[in-house]
């Protein structure tokens, strides 16, 4: 069984995530900035907690070396903490909007990655997750027919959309280890007051098809529910 680190997994997908992929067997450190939410939902699931906060360098390689002293290595890397921004009027983003949304949803994965490739390269079939979304595929969101058409979030979309070029570039510099991107699809959670129209354990299944699949499965994809996606 697996040995699995989920970043902002105190609520939301990290945190259905972290439940189906226990029930199955694995071991799940369970990562969030918050630390009494993170413990309460680590007691909870059976997971173990680790603080992760993927804006700091300091607090991530905390981490790291947390799960190196503990556990000696991880399988998988979920990169599952994000935030949103949903202002989709042009003239009142701001410099500091960018910043703060690319802070978390890029280079904090950028930062996690850095700081657990050693870990992960101590696993026999080690493998990266990055959580992405619809939001940030061209095809998609010019697709009428796609609910991410009707949606005007540009940082969000444009953060989500360098996370998948990130992805396919780590893919490719890293051939040993596999490197995925996953659209969990529009998912009643936080992150969208609950809007989405699907539940949040419909929203993690290709985070846990990705997350269990076995030695030899394809590296550089755009995976959700259905299969691989257009990017």
């Amino acid at each position: 069984m697996a040995i699995i680190f989920i970043t902002g997994a105190n609520k939301g997908l990290g945190h259905e995530a972290a439940r189906r992929l226990i029930g199955l067997g694995h071991t799940v450190l369970l990562g969030a900035r918050d630390a009494e939410r993170g413990r309460q939902a680590a007691e909870v699931l059976g997971a173990r907690f680790v603080r992760i906060d993927v804006t700091d360098d300091a607090s991530v390689a905390a981490a790291a070396s947390d799960v190196a002293a503990h556990e000696g290595r991880i399988d998988v890397l979920v990169n599952n903490a994000g935030i949103s921004h949903r202002n989709g009027d042009p003239g009142t983003i701001t410099g500091a909007d960018a910043l703060l949304v690319f802070d978390t949803n890029v280079a904090g994965v950028v930062r996690a990655t850095s700081a657990f490739l050693p870990l992960l390269r101590e696993s026999a079939d080690p493998a990266i997750l990055n959580v992405s979304s619809g939001m940030g595929s061209q095809t998609l969101t010019h697709d009428p027919d796609r609910v991410e058409s009707a949606v005007i979030a540009p940082l969000y979309a444009a953060s989500k959309s360098a996370l998948t070029m990130l992805t396919t570039m780590y893919a490719k510099a890293l051939p040993d280890i596999r490197v995925n991107a996953v659209d969990p699809g529009y998912t009643a959670t936080d992150l969208n007051g609950h809007s989405g129209t699907q539940t949040v354990t419909e929203g993690t299944d290709a985070i846990v098809a990705l997350a269990t699949e076995g030695p030899g499965a394809g590296s550089g994809r755009f995976v959700d529910r259905e299969g691989d996606i257009a990017w």
